[in-house]
């Protein structure tokens, strides 16, 4: 009984050492000031890849966050679509990427599986301050990877002192374009040789790419899929549009010509919008006109980004720095200097986008908009449909069997990556 007693005392005495050599415990009652602890020391600076032409607003939004933080931004661009994620696969493992990167959200899934940017948690209240189909956007897996920087969907830009008043179908715009066009004077263009923009023609004709975001359920050579593309080849083939506008150059093209007056009507996004009036145009912008089967133009919707890097060694920094970037007043400020349509719901009611014919137009289009699938397989569709519309539009290949093909590639293409 003695012996068991010493040994009790003994276990007694031994936790009363450990509990004085271990941390003390504050026992007060702390209230939330939702301030988080600042728990990682402070970086010189952060890295910040922005789209190209795209990086003028940063110069007063950083200069604040280094004013309240102490921190410098580094900022330089790189175009997003293509050469962002391609970047940061080479120099994140190399140590010399960014902190923050742009992507759009059609990436997300490809790039959060390859493990080149990081889960984001930030607090609820930062992700209320966005529209959920937004947040959707920049959510994979049911994780969260980026906060919303603008959303958008292609629309009708028309020069007004060309075309007085937009059309209300794309019937009206082919006899406006058949009468129009004459030499160097084109009534309407489109890079439907483009999916993204294709989408619009191939969608609202009943086309899909995958349905529920299910890659085994391809709809890219259905029947609807085969008009639309029918119906696009005929624009090429009537001599509509000029030939200088398929493939890689075919946007520079078009936006020339459009700047040069000598385009009455397109279909551009609203990052179209701040070129075409500093040229000069006096611009209208509406939702797309209905199709010919009375259905509206199915664009894609695509959501941008800001995402931080998997390699970033100041991730909770640039967290604090994405948060800060994407709040309703420094999403405004970039609203007025880019003329991209921000996804902040307070932002909705603000006279600076609710009075703005291009956002107007932008936020109604969205509502005929499906949201690009932003699963690791969507990185497969592009190239294959590109391809197939091309020889569609050059005379090369007959819609059906250029789809067919298209659709073949695309499986073929996922099921290497298993």
């Amino acid at each position: 009984m003695k012996k068991a007693l010493a040994i009790f005392m003994m276990a007694v005495l031994m936790l009363g050492v450990l509990s004085a050599c271990g941390p003390k415990r504050d026992t007060t009652d702390k209230t939330d000031t939702g301030k988080k602890e600042e728990t990682v020391a402070k970086p010189d600076k952060l890295v910040v890849w922005e789209d190209k032409d795209k990086s003028g607003w940063l110069k007063k939004v950083a200069a604040d966050f280094e004013k309240e933080n102490g921190i410098k931004i580094e900022f330089k661009e790189v175009e997003m679509a293509t050469k962002m994620r391609d970047q940061l696969r080479l120099d994140g493992p190399a140590g010399t990427g960014p902190d923050v990167v742009t992507l759009p959200h059609d990436q997300v899934g490809q790039v959060a599986t390859e493990g080149l940017i990081a889960e984001l948690k930030v607090d609820k209240k930062v992700t209320d301050q966005f529209s959920q189909p937004s947040i959707d956007a920049e959510t994979y897996d049911g994780k969260l990877y980026g906060l919303p920087k603008a959303s958008e969907t292609p629309v009708f830009i028309y020069n007004k002192d060309l075309m007085p008043e937009a059309p209300k179908t794309m019937d009206d715009v082919y006899k406006f374009a058949k009468d129009f066009t004459k030499g160097e004077k084109y009534g309407f263009l489109a890079l439907w040789d483009n999916f993204y923009f294709a989408h619009g023609v191939i969608g609202g004709m009943g086309g899909y790419v995958f349905k529920n975001n299910d890659p085994k359920d391809i709809g890219l050579n259905n029947e609807g899929a085969v008009k639309g593309t029918e119906y696009i080849q005929k624009w090429y083939t009537e001599g509509l549009f000029p030939k200088g506008i398929i493939g890689e150059n075919g946007g520079a093209a078009l936006d020339g010509l459009f700047t040069e007056g000598k385009v009455a009507s397109v279909m551009n996004g609203p990052w179209a919008f701040k070129p075409y009036t500093d040229a000069g145009i006096k611009i209208g912008v509406t939702a797309l006109p209905t199709l010919p089967n009375g259905d509206h133009v199915k664009t894609f919707m695509g959501v941008k980004g800001w995402h931080v890097s998997a390699y970033s060694k100041n991730q909770e920094w640039a967290t604090k720095f994405v948060e800060f970037i994407t709040n309703d007043e420094n999403s405004k400020y970039r609203f007025e200097q880019t003329a991209e349509v921000p996804t902040n719901v307070a932002l909705l009611d603000d006279p600076a986008i609710k009075d703005n014919e291009g956002a107007k137009a932008v936020a109604e289009q969205s509502q005929y908009a499906v949201p690009m699938p932003n699963i690791p397989e969507m990185g497969q569709v592009w190239d294959p449909m590109a391809k197939s519309l091309q020889t569609v539009v050059t005379g090369k290949s007959a819609p059906k069997a250029a789809l067919d093909s298209a659709v073949e590639q695309i499986k073929a293409n996922i099921a290497s990556t298993k």
